[in-house]
């Protein structure tokens, strides 16, 4: 009898990990400054579909990470501009979302920001429900 609980038991938790695993990855990339994690994070998320195009990723930006989706922003590095870099990003299915908070503290607008640009009322919510409530994989550039 200890035997057949065993092998159900584990039975249970293979199943149970396949089902959780089935389908494509599912990834959330936290940025929250655009001078140290822009065009790396930029290139990063290039590199990830590269790789795995299936990948589902959710961008969030909040603090000084927003400046990535604003209309005209460079990277103060080396002067390129990141819209370019994210509108091709989202032709591969990226989402980006910049976080409310961050405007009303910065008192910014939201046609400051590139076309099509999602919002989300928290960053920092969107990111911890991605990971709790959806079980998206992090990633901090």
């Amino acid at each position: 009898m200890k035997k057949l609980i065993q092998c159900l038991v584990v039975s249970f938790a293979l199943f149970g990990l396949g089902a959780y695993a089935a389908g494509p990855t599912e990834v959330v990339y936290h940025i929250d400054d655009a001078e140290t994690q822009g065009i790396k994070g930029l290139r990063n998320i290039r590199n990830h579909l590269d790789v795995s195009p299936q990948t589902k990723i959710i961008v969030v930006t909040h603090a000084n990470g927003v400046d990535i989706m604003m209309e005209g922003a460079k990277d103060k590095k080396n002067g390129i501009e990141y819209a370019p870099l994210v509108g091709a990003l989202k032709s591969r299915g990226v989402r980006f979302e910049v976080c409310e908070i961050t405007l009303k503290n910065r008192n910014l607008k939201k046609d400051q920001f590139i076309l099509d640009t999602d919002f989300t009322p928290s960053g920092v919510v969107r990111v911890a429900d991605l990971q709790y409530q959806n079980h998206f994989a992090y990633i901090k550039p």
